[in-house]
């Protein structure tokens, strides 16, 4: 369960092909993806002749059983897990969504947010079109059966080509697996492969939101999908083409280095572990304390943690532990704890904090609430201070790129100063990295360039006007 006051991704997408256990290996790439959504899951797959779909709401583990799988058996798949905004989470929009269409049976499964969908749908809708969902997703599957083109390859991409906004996404049909990313490059996708073993004929191919999901299924890191291309995988051999140029800047998301993401991933051809570490490492130059030790917040800060205390020789101590087992439905008593929710996940350790100067590391303040529990709860422990120090710039502007970020009045660096959140979370002094540190951490350049939107406010894509509107509620 994510805390309420984390960004949550918008999902994760898992392709195979040419595999006799493909449903399985699916489903352990979607396992590995877990952390990208904790809302529905699903697979489709095919067995050369059909596709076959099995989805739900909940956990990865908990929906695909061994007689869930059973019928999914087939040599071809996509998997998708999802975290969508609240009071949109109805089975109705779970991930693939599967279609019988003029260009054949087909199944999709995106990552992303496309900001130009709502435009797109409602001409659709003038036009006669019936949406089962209310999901952007499906906007790309009528786009598709809509297409002139007749080939399937050559409607994708024409359908890829009418879309706005951050996409990665996998398709299948009954003997192809499809994988695209959007022209921008916000969104990660990796392909890989493993190669042939008892017999197999081909190697399988396979892609994923993150690398981690190759480790657990035996595959080996090949490259990135690239920004504006289609990759094809089929009974002709792997073919790629580019639907559309690649953006002359890229604007990868850099919250997946900073937070989406597990740090044993490659995510845009670079480690995030790397990445984490250089976080804090260039908070402790810019940011220093006078402390006794360096705790982080768990799990998401831990990283940044260790390049803090090792660049700073102020030594790591896991000062608050992190219960992993809180379900989603609990039992709150009736004479109010304080600090309650948090208490749940996080416990301080006496031992280690008492009469301490801490440095508490995080890799971000949204609305502050969290921040001020875990600031309480480390003093009532016994430290002596608290220094708060963010491995990020401030989040001032939502998201509109497949990250369910709160609107502008709910994230509080958009409406307090540092000082003014400083005094809100009672840190005895806060500091976050600045934009340069960040850029710089995350290898700015090296190969590819970042979407920084949430902490600048200058969006990529000229559509959006940020008066104007509220992040989407929709998102894939």
């Amino acid at each position: 369960m994510h805390s309420s006051d984390k960004f949550h991704d918008e999902c994760g997408v898992v392709a195979i092909y040419a595999n006799p256990e493909a449903e399985k290996l699916a489903y352990l790439g979607l396992h590995s993806l877990q952390h990208r959504g904790q809302e529905s899951a699903g697979i489709v797959t095919s067995d050369g002749m059909a596709l076959h779909i099995h989805k739900d709401m909940g956990l990865v583990a908990d929906i695909f059983t061994e007689e869930a799988l059973a019928k999914v058996k087939g040599t071809l798949a996509i998997g998708h897990t999802r975290y969508s905004t609240a009071g949109d989470s109805a089975l109705l929009n779970a991930q693939p969504i599967m279609v019988q269409s003029n260009k054949g049976m087909m199944a999709l499964a995106h990552n992303g947010n496309l900001v130009n969908a709502l435009d797109i749908r409602s001409r659709m809708e003038a036009q006669g079109s019936i949406f089962q969902t209310s999901s952007d997703t499906e906007v790309i599957v009528h786009l598709i059966a809509q297409s002139r083109e007749q080939t399937l390859p050559e409607a994708m991409a024409d359908a890829l080509r009418r879309v706005e906004g951050a996409f990665s996404l996998v398709m299948i049909s009954p003997d192809r697996i499809f994988a695209a990313r959007d022209p921008r490059g916000f969104r990660p996708l990796a392909m890989g492969r493993i190669p042939a073993h008892d017999g197999q004929k081909q190697d399988t191919i396979v892609f994923a939101s993150e690398t981690c999901a190759f480790d657990l299924i035996g595959a080996t890191y090949e490259r990135e999908v690239k920004p504006g291309e289609l990759v094809i995988v089929g009974p002709e051999g792997l073919t790629s083409r580019f639907y559309a140029p690649a953006a002359a800047g890229q604007s990868s998301c850099i919250f997946e280095h900073v937070y989406f993401s597990r740090p044993d991933s490659m995510v845009f051809g670079r480690p995030v572990q790397i990445s984490r570490e250089n976080l804090g490492r260039q908070m402790a130059r810019e940011a220093p304390a006078d402390a006794d030790i360096v705790v982080p917040v768990p799990d998401s800060g831990v990283t940044a943690a260790m390049g803090y205390a090792a660049e700073s020789g102020v030594p790591l101590r896991f000062g608050l532990i992190r219960n992993h087992y809180v379900g989603r439905t609990f039992i709150e008593p009736h004479q109010s704890v304080r600090d309650f929710g948090v208490r749940l996940k996080l416990n301080p350790v006496r031992s280690l904090l008492e009469g301490k100067r801490v440095v508490l590391i995080d890799d971000s303040i949204v609305r502050g609430t969290t921040s001020r529990k875990i600031v309480r709860m480390i003093r009532s422990a016994g430290a002596k201070q608290v220094h708060m120090r963010i491995s990020c710039p401030p989040t001032v502007s939502p998201c509109f790129y497949g990250v369910d970020t709160p609107s502008k009045s709910q994230l509080i660096a958009a409406n307090k100063t540092i000082e003014e959140i400083r005094e809100y979370i009672g840190a005895d002094s806060l500091s976050y990295l600045s934009i340069d540190g960040l850029k710089k951490a995350c290898g700015e350049g090296e190969k590819t360039t970042y979407c920084t939107a949430c902490y600048t406010g200058k969006y990529p894509t000229n559509w959006v006007d940020i008066g104007d509107i509220q992040p989407a509620v929709v998102k894939a």
